[in-house]
Protein backbone atom coordinates (compact mmCIF):
# COMPACT_ATOMS: atom_id res chain seq x y z
CA UNK A 1 0.00 0.00 0.00
CA UNK A 2 0.96 3.34 -0.67
CA UNK A 3 1.26 5.67 2.48
CA UNK A 4 1.96 5.52 6.21
CA UNK A 5 -0.12 2.24 6.47
CA UNK A 6 1.29 -0.94 7.89
CA UNK A 7 2.70 -3.21 5.50
CA UNK A 8 1.12 -6.18 4.13
CA UNK A 9 1.57 -8.54 1.31
CA UNK A 10 0.27 -7.87 -1.93
CA UNK A 11 -1.55 -10.98 -3.01
CA UNK A 12 -2.30 -14.26 -1.48
CA UNK A 13 0.99 -15.67 -2.75
CA UNK A 14 2.66 -14.04 0.08
CA UNK A 15 0.08 -14.50 2.83
CA UNK A 16 0.25 -18.45 2.30
CA UNK A 17 3.10 -20.17 1.80
CA UNK A 18 3.77 -24.36 1.40
CA UNK A 19 4.62 -26.18 4.23
CA UNK A 20 8.30 -27.16 4.66
CA UNK A 21 9.24 -30.33 4.12
CA UNK A 22 9.71 -31.63 7.12
CA UNK A 23 6.02 -30.17 8.56
CA UNK A 24 4.71 -32.45 5.56
CA UNK A 25 6.71 -35.41 6.09
CA UNK A 26 5.42 -34.99 9.92
CA UNK A 27 1.65 -34.38 9.03
CA UNK A 28 1.48 -37.18 6.36
CA UNK A 29 2.66 -39.79 8.79
CA UNK A 30 0.25 -38.68 11.46
CA UNK A 31 -2.65 -38.67 9.38
CA UNK A 32 -1.47 -42.18 7.90
CA UNK A 33 -1.00 -43.59 11.73
CA UNK A 34 -4.10 -42.57 13.24
CA UNK A 35 -6.10 -43.76 10.03
CA UNK A 36 -4.31 -47.16 11.00
CA UNK A 37 -5.03 -47.07 14.45
CA UNK A 38 -8.61 -46.12 13.68
CA UNK A 39 -9.12 -48.97 11.35
CA UNK A 40 -7.28 -51.28 13.94
CA UNK A 41 -9.44 -50.88 16.76
CA UNK A 42 -12.73 -50.66 14.17
CA UNK A 43 -11.65 -53.74 12.54
CA UNK A 44 -12.28 -52.34 9.03
CA UNK A 45 -8.70 -51.29 8.36
CA UNK A 46 -9.30 -51.42 4.38
CA UNK A 47 -11.94 -49.20 4.27
CA UNK A 48 -10.90 -46.71 6.31
CA UNK A 49 -8.07 -46.47 3.99
CA UNK A 50 -10.43 -44.29 2.19
CA UNK A 51 -9.96 -41.64 4.27
CA UNK A 52 -6.44 -41.19 3.16
CA UNK A 53 -6.93 -40.44 -0.98
CA UNK A 54 -8.15 -36.84 0.04
CA UNK A 55 -4.16 -36.33 1.06
CA UNK A 56 -3.29 -35.51 -2.18
CA UNK A 57 -5.95 -33.48 -2.80
CA UNK A 58 -4.86 -31.42 0.32
CA UNK A 59 -1.43 -31.18 -0.92
CA UNK A 60 -2.57 -29.94 -4.20
CA UNK A 61 -4.17 -26.44 -2.91
CA UNK A 62 -1.55 -26.01 -0.34
CA UNK A 63 2.04 -27.69 -1.15
CA UNK A 64 4.48 -27.45 -3.80
CA UNK A 65 4.35 -29.62 -7.20
CA UNK A 66 6.97 -31.93 -5.54
CA UNK A 67 5.62 -32.21 -2.59
CA UNK A 68 2.06 -33.10 -3.85
CA UNK A 69 3.68 -36.09 -5.50
CA UNK A 70 5.49 -36.90 -2.47
CA UNK A 71 1.95 -37.17 -1.16
CA UNK A 72 0.53 -38.95 -3.99
CA UNK A 73 2.99 -41.34 -4.86
CA UNK A 74 3.10 -42.21 -0.17
CA UNK A 75 -1.07 -42.29 -0.44
CA UNK A 76 -0.32 -45.04 -3.52
CA UNK A 77 2.05 -46.88 -1.92
CA UNK A 78 0.47 -47.15 1.62
CA UNK A 79 -3.13 -48.08 -0.01
CA UNK A 80 -1.87 -50.55 -2.20
CA UNK A 81 0.40 -52.20 -0.02
CA UNK A 82 -2.22 -52.46 2.78
CA UNK A 83 -4.35 -53.76 0.38
CA UNK A 84 -2.66 -56.78 -0.60
CA UNK A 85 -1.08 -57.49 2.52
CA UNK A 86 -4.14 -57.25 4.52
CA UNK A 87 -6.14 -60.06 2.31
CA UNK A 88 -9.54 -60.53 2.67
CA UNK A 89 -12.23 -62.40 1.41
CA UNK A 90 -12.06 -63.32 -2.50
CA UNK A 91 -15.21 -61.98 -3.55
CA UNK A 92 -14.04 -58.41 -2.02
CA UNK A 93 -11.33 -58.42 -4.43
CA UNK A 94 -13.20 -56.11 -6.83
CA UNK A 95 -13.60 -53.61 -4.33
CA UNK A 96 -10.42 -53.29 -3.04
CA UNK A 97 -9.00 -53.50 -6.76
CA UNK A 98 -11.51 -50.36 -6.85
CA UNK A 99 -10.35 -48.39 -4.08
CA UNK A 100 -6.80 -48.71 -5.07
CA UNK A 101 -7.61 -47.22 -8.62
CA UNK A 102 -9.31 -44.94 -7.05
CA UNK A 103 -6.75 -43.73 -4.83
CA UNK A 104 -4.18 -44.37 -7.97
CA UNK A 105 -6.77 -41.65 -10.18
CA UNK A 106 -7.08 -38.95 -7.33
CA UNK A 107 -3.06 -39.25 -6.78
CA UNK A 108 -3.04 -38.38 -10.45
CA UNK A 109 -5.31 -35.45 -10.44
CA UNK A 110 -4.03 -33.86 -7.43
CA UNK A 111 -0.18 -33.54 -9.28
CA UNK A 112 -1.99 -32.11 -12.31
CA UNK A 113 -4.12 -29.79 -9.95
CA UNK A 114 -1.32 -28.76 -8.42
CA UNK A 115 0.77 -28.13 -11.26
CA UNK A 116 -2.02 -25.64 -12.64
CA UNK A 117 -1.92 -23.84 -9.34
CA UNK A 118 1.30 -22.97 -9.43
CA UNK A 119 1.63 -22.25 -13.31
CA UNK A 120 -1.53 -19.95 -12.41
CA UNK A 121 -0.24 -18.51 -9.40
CA UNK A 122 3.02 -17.61 -11.00
CA UNK A 123 1.15 -16.02 -13.74
CA UNK A 124 -0.75 -14.19 -11.29
CA UNK A 125 2.74 -12.83 -9.91
CA UNK A 126 3.62 -11.85 -12.76
CA UNK A 127 0.60 -9.73 -13.74
CA UNK A 128 0.64 -8.17 -10.13
CA UNK A 129 4.65 -7.19 -10.26
CA UNK A 130 3.72 -5.55 -13.68
CA UNK A 131 0.99 -3.63 -11.93
CA UNK A 132 2.67 -2.53 -9.44
CA UNK A 133 5.31 -1.11 -12.11
CA UNK A 134 2.33 0.59 -13.21
CA UNK A 135 1.25 1.89 -10.09
CA UNK A 136 4.65 3.39 -9.45
CA UNK A 137 4.38 5.82 -12.86
CA UNK A 138 0.63 6.34 -12.16
CA UNK A 139 0.75 7.12 -8.43
CA UNK A 140 3.93 8.88 -6.63
CA UNK A 141 4.72 6.69 -2.91
CA UNK A 142 3.64 9.46 -0.39
CA UNK A 143 4.62 11.30 1.82
CA UNK A 144 4.77 13.91 -0.79
CA UNK A 145 7.13 17.53 0.40
CA UNK A 146 7.33 21.13 -2.14
CA UNK A 147 8.52 24.26 -1.09
CA UNK A 148 4.78 24.47 0.05
CA UNK A 149 2.87 21.82 1.12
CA UNK A 150 3.40 18.71 3.12
CA UNK A 151 1.35 16.16 1.70
CA UNK A 152 1.00 12.44 2.95
CA UNK A 153 -2.13 10.11 3.29
CA UNK A 154 -3.14 6.21 2.15
CA UNK A 155 -4.07 4.92 -0.64
CA UNK A 156 -6.36 1.56 -0.94
CA UNK A 157 -7.66 -0.59 -3.40
CA UNK A 158 -10.98 -2.33 -2.83
CA UNK A 159 -9.49 -5.66 -3.69
CA UNK A 160 -6.11 -6.79 -2.47
CA UNK A 161 -5.05 -8.61 -5.52
CA UNK A 162 -5.60 -5.52 -7.35
CA UNK A 163 -2.66 -2.49 -6.77
CA UNK A 164 -4.38 0.16 -8.88
CA UNK A 165 -8.02 0.76 -8.06
CA UNK A 166 -10.19 4.17 -9.55
CA UNK A 167 -9.23 6.82 -7.39
CA UNK A 168 -5.81 8.77 -7.89
CA UNK A 169 -3.92 11.60 -6.72
CA UNK A 170 -0.81 13.72 -7.48
CA UNK A 171 1.15 16.64 -6.42
CA UNK A 172 3.07 19.23 -8.61
CA UNK A 173 5.39 22.35 -7.13
CA UNK A 174 4.66 24.81 -9.81
CA UNK A 175 5.99 28.48 -10.71
CA UNK A 176 2.62 29.66 -9.30
CA UNK A 177 2.82 27.42 -5.93
CA UNK A 178 2.15 23.71 -5.25
CA UNK A 179 -1.32 21.76 -7.31
CA UNK A 180 -2.73 19.21 -5.69
CA UNK A 181 -5.01 16.50 -7.68
CA UNK A 182 -7.44 13.91 -6.21
CA UNK A 183 -9.68 12.55 -7.87
CA UNK A 184 -11.96 9.27 -8.63
CA UNK A 185 -12.22 7.56 -11.91
CA UNK A 186 -15.65 6.44 -13.09
CA UNK A 187 -14.87 2.64 -13.44
CA UNK A 188 -12.35 0.04 -11.07
CA UNK A 189 -8.90 -1.49 -12.14
CA UNK A 190 -7.84 -1.65 -15.22
CA UNK A 191 -10.69 -0.85 -17.14
CA UNK A 192 -9.80 2.82 -15.26
CA UNK A 193 -5.83 3.39 -15.61
CA UNK A 194 -6.55 4.52 -19.52
CA UNK A 195 -8.49 7.50 -18.09
CA UNK A 196 -5.71 8.00 -14.54
CA UNK A 197 -3.18 8.06 -17.15
CA UNK A 198 -4.46 10.43 -19.04
CA UNK A 199 -5.68 13.03 -16.23
CA UNK A 200 -2.51 11.92 -14.08
CA UNK A 201 0.00 12.81 -17.22
CA UNK A 202 -2.49 16.42 -18.42
CA UNK A 203 -2.00 17.14 -14.53
CA UNK A 204 1.54 16.94 -14.43
CA UNK A 205 2.34 18.34 -17.84
CA UNK A 206 -0.06 21.22 -17.44
CA UNK A 207 0.48 22.38 -14.02
CA UNK A 208 3.96 23.57 -15.10
CA UNK A 209 2.26 25.74 -17.58
CA UNK A 210 -0.93 27.13 -16.91
CA UNK A 211 -0.76 29.83 -14.94
CA UNK A 212 -4.54 29.73 -13.15
CA UNK A 213 -6.43 26.69 -11.68
CA UNK A 214 -9.33 27.53 -14.63
CA UNK A 215 -7.16 26.55 -17.38
CA UNK A 216 -5.46 23.83 -15.62
CA UNK A 217 -9.28 22.34 -15.17
CA UNK A 218 -9.87 22.78 -18.72
CA UNK A 219 -6.89 21.26 -19.57
CA UNK A 220 -7.32 18.19 -17.42
CA UNK A 221 -11.40 17.88 -18.59
CA UNK A 222 -9.80 17.62 -22.74
CA UNK A 223 -8.22 15.04 -21.83
CA UNK A 224 -10.54 12.94 -20.60
CA UNK A 225 -12.68 13.72 -23.61
CA UNK A 226 -9.85 12.87 -25.83
CA UNK A 227 -9.35 9.87 -24.20
CA UNK A 228 -13.39 8.93 -24.30
CA UNK A 229 -12.73 9.63 -27.79
CA UNK A 230 -10.16 7.04 -28.30
CA UNK A 231 -12.13 4.53 -26.23
CA UNK A 232 -15.48 4.54 -27.90
CA UNK A 233 -13.23 3.98 -31.24
CA UNK A 234 -12.15 0.83 -29.55
CA UNK A 235 -15.44 -0.18 -28.09
CA UNK A 236 -14.86 0.77 -24.32
CA UNK A 237 -16.67 2.40 -22.49
CA UNK A 238 -16.57 6.47 -21.84
CA UNK A 239 -15.50 7.56 -18.47
CA UNK A 240 -15.73 10.84 -16.14
CA UNK A 241 -13.44 11.60 -13.20
CA UNK A 242 -14.39 13.65 -10.48
CA UNK A 243 -11.89 15.63 -8.61
CA UNK A 244 -10.63 18.71 -6.63
CA UNK A 245 -7.57 20.48 -7.86
CA UNK A 246 -6.16 23.03 -4.82
CA UNK A 247 -3.43 25.54 -5.28
CA UNK A 248 -1.55 26.36 -2.26
CA UNK A 249 1.50 29.38 -2.32
CA UNK A 250 2.97 31.16 0.52
CA UNK A 251 -0.03 33.41 0.76
CA UNK A 252 -2.53 32.81 3.63
CA UNK A 253 -5.04 31.69 1.09
CA UNK A 254 -5.57 28.50 -1.13
CA UNK A 255 -7.53 28.19 -4.49
CA UNK A 256 -9.21 25.16 -5.46
CA UNK A 257 -11.63 23.77 -8.07
CA UNK A 258 -14.19 21.34 -7.43
CA UNK A 259 -14.82 19.12 -10.32
CA UNK A 260 -17.87 17.17 -8.92
CA UNK A 261 -15.56 15.72 -6.19
CA UNK A 262 -16.58 15.62 -2.13
CA UNK A 263 -15.47 18.81 -0.76
CA UNK A 264 -12.07 19.13 1.26
CA UNK A 265 -11.93 19.37 5.24
CA UNK A 266 -10.44 21.89 7.34
CA UNK A 267 -8.89 21.08 10.36
CA UNK A 268 -7.99 24.00 12.71
CA UNK A 269 -7.68 24.47 16.24
CA UNK A 270 -9.95 21.04 16.82
CA UNK A 271 -12.80 22.75 14.52
CA UNK A 272 -13.49 20.64 11.67
CA UNK A 273 -14.81 22.71 8.60
CA UNK A 274 -16.33 21.77 5.36
CA UNK A 275 -15.67 24.22 2.70
CA UNK A 276 -18.39 25.84 0.74
CA UNK A 277 -17.46 25.60 -2.35
CA UNK A 278 -18.75 25.43 -6.03
CA UNK A 279 -18.82 22.14 -7.80
CA UNK A 280 -19.02 22.27 -11.18
CA UNK A 281 -19.52 18.96 -13.44
CA UNK A 282 -16.83 15.99 -13.38
CA UNK A 283 -13.94 15.94 -15.96
CA UNK A 284 -14.76 15.12 -19.23
CA UNK A 285 -17.81 16.61 -19.20
CA UNK A 286 -17.58 20.01 -19.04
CA UNK A 287 -19.82 20.43 -22.63
CA UNK A 288 -22.65 19.83 -20.36
CA UNK A 289 -22.12 22.60 -17.84
CA UNK A 290 -24.27 25.50 -18.04
CA UNK A 291 -21.72 28.01 -16.40
CA UNK A 292 -18.02 28.45 -16.96
CA UNK A 293 -15.73 26.63 -13.85
CA UNK A 294 -15.18 28.89 -10.81
CA UNK A 295 -12.65 29.05 -8.16
CA UNK A 296 -12.95 29.26 -4.82
CA UNK A 297 -11.14 30.83 -1.90
CA UNK A 298 -10.32 29.55 1.68
CA UNK A 299 -7.66 30.90 4.52
CA UNK A 300 -5.38 28.16 4.67
CA UNK A 301 -3.59 28.61 8.02
CA UNK A 302 0.46 27.64 8.72
CA UNK A 303 -0.92 25.41 11.70
CA UNK A 304 -4.18 24.05 10.00
CA UNK A 305 -4.44 20.37 7.66
CA UNK A 306 -6.67 19.81 4.62
CA UNK A 307 -8.01 16.80 4.40
CA UNK A 308 -8.84 15.28 1.23
CA UNK A 309 -10.86 11.99 0.51
CA UNK A 310 -12.61 10.02 -1.85
CA UNK A 311 -16.09 8.65 -1.90
CA UNK A 312 -14.16 5.38 -0.60
CA UNK A 313 -14.32 6.71 2.89
CA UNK A 314 -17.68 8.89 2.76
CA UNK A 315 -19.64 6.21 0.99
CA UNK A 316 -18.36 2.97 3.29
CA UNK A 317 -21.37 0.95 4.47
CA UNK A 318 -21.74 -1.24 7.52
CA UNK A 319 -23.46 -4.58 6.94
CA UNK A 320 -26.86 -2.78 7.64
CA UNK A 321 -26.38 0.37 5.20
CA UNK A 322 -25.22 2.45 7.65
CA UNK A 323 -22.46 5.29 6.10
CA UNK A 324 -19.18 5.39 8.09
CA UNK A 325 -19.85 9.07 9.73
CA UNK A 326 -16.75 10.81 8.47
CA UNK A 327 -17.09 14.07 11.21
CA UNK A 328 -18.21 11.88 13.72
CA UNK A 329 -15.44 9.84 13.82
CA UNK A 330 -12.71 12.38 12.46
CA UNK A 331 -13.52 14.50 15.81
CA UNK A 332 -12.00 11.33 17.97
CA UNK A 333 -8.69 11.48 16.12
CA UNK A 334 -8.24 15.55 15.85
CA UNK A 335 -5.40 15.12 18.13
CA UNK A 336 -3.30 12.96 15.64
CA UNK A 337 -0.86 14.52 13.40
CA UNK A 338 -1.11 14.43 9.54
CA UNK A 339 0.95 11.56 9.44
CA UNK A 340 -1.43 9.33 11.66
CA UNK A 341 -4.17 10.78 10.93
CA UNK A 342 -5.17 9.35 7.41
CA UNK A 343 -3.90 5.34 8.73
CA UNK A 344 -6.44 6.17 11.46
CA UNK A 345 -9.10 6.99 9.55
CA UNK A 346 -8.91 3.94 7.24
CA UNK A 347 -8.27 1.13 9.80
CA UNK A 348 -11.47 3.16 11.72
CA UNK A 349 -13.66 3.04 8.91
CA UNK A 350 -12.72 -0.91 8.28
CA UNK A 351 -13.43 -1.71 11.56
CA UNK A 352 -16.98 0.16 11.25
CA UNK A 353 -18.28 -1.35 8.02
CA UNK A 354 -16.92 -5.33 9.49
CA UNK A 355 -15.85 -8.01 7.20
CA UNK A 356 -19.75 -7.82 5.81
CA UNK A 357 -19.85 -4.24 5.10
CA UNK A 358 -19.30 -3.04 1.67
CA UNK A 359 -16.37 -1.53 0.79
CA UNK A 360 -14.97 0.59 -2.71
CA UNK A 361 -11.50 2.16 -3.43
CA UNK A 362 -10.46 4.74 -0.80
CA UNK A 363 -7.85 7.59 -1.20
CA UNK A 364 -7.14 9.73 1.84
CA UNK A 365 -4.80 12.74 1.88
CA UNK A 366 -3.91 15.50 4.35
CA UNK A 367 -2.27 18.52 3.13
CA UNK A 368 -0.61 20.43 5.19
CA UNK A 369 2.12 24.29 4.70
CA UNK A 370 5.35 22.79 5.02
CA UNK A 371 7.59 24.15 8.33
CA UNK A 372 9.91 26.10 6.24
CA UNK A 373 6.51 28.27 5.98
Amino acid sequence: MIGTRRKRPTDALDAIEPPNNTELATGVVSVTAVVEILGVLSESEVWLLGLLIFLPGTASALCTVQQTRFVAAWTTVFVTLTVLLRGGDVDRWLDRALLVLLTLTLAVTSVYACHRRVKREGEMLRLRSTAAAMQRHILHPLPLLTDDVLVNGVYEPVQEDRLVGGDIYEVVASPWGTRVLIGDVQGKGLAAVGAAFAVIGAFREAAHREPTLTALVDVLDDSVVRHNTYAEQSGDDERFVTALVISVDPGAEAQVVNCGHIPPRLLHDGIVTTLSLDSGVPLGLAELASEPTTVGWFTFPADSTLLLTTDGLTETRAADGTFYPVDDRLAKYLNLSPTELPPALYEDSRVFVGDRGQHDDVAILTVRRSPSR
